[in-house]
C-alpha cells in the first residue's frame, strides 16, 4: 500500500487507492446516500431508507460493527438498521 493508505477508505474495494473524479459508491447500498461523512481512517453514509453504511479502517471496532475487521465496501450497521 502507498504510505498512509487506508484499507478500503474509497468504499470501491481492494486495490482502489485514488479516484480522481467524484465516483458513486458501489450499489452495495441498495439505495441512494443521502448524507455522508469522511474521516482520516473511515467514511460513513446515511441511505434514503435511513440505514447506516461504513467502510474503511476497522481499528478498535470504529466502524460499528463489533470487531476490528477493515472493510473495503461499504457495509450496513445493523445495530442502527
Amino acid at each position: 500500500c502507498p504510505p498512509g493508505h487506508v484499507p478500503g477508505l474509497l468504499g470501491h474495494g481492494e486495490g482502489v487507492t485514488r479516484l480522481n473524479t467524484p465516483t458513486g459508491l458501489p450499489q452495495s447500498l441498495g439505495e441512494r446516500a443521502v448524507s455522508m461523512s469522511a474521516g482520516k481512517y473511515h467514511s460513513l453514509a446515511l441511505a434514503a431508507d435511513g440505514c447506516a453504511w461504513s467502510w474503511g479502517d476497522g481499528l478498535f471496532g470504529r466502524l460499528g460493527h463489533g470487531d476490528g475487521q477493515n472493510q473495503l465496501l461499504p457495509k450496513k450497521i445493523e445495530a442502527f438498521a
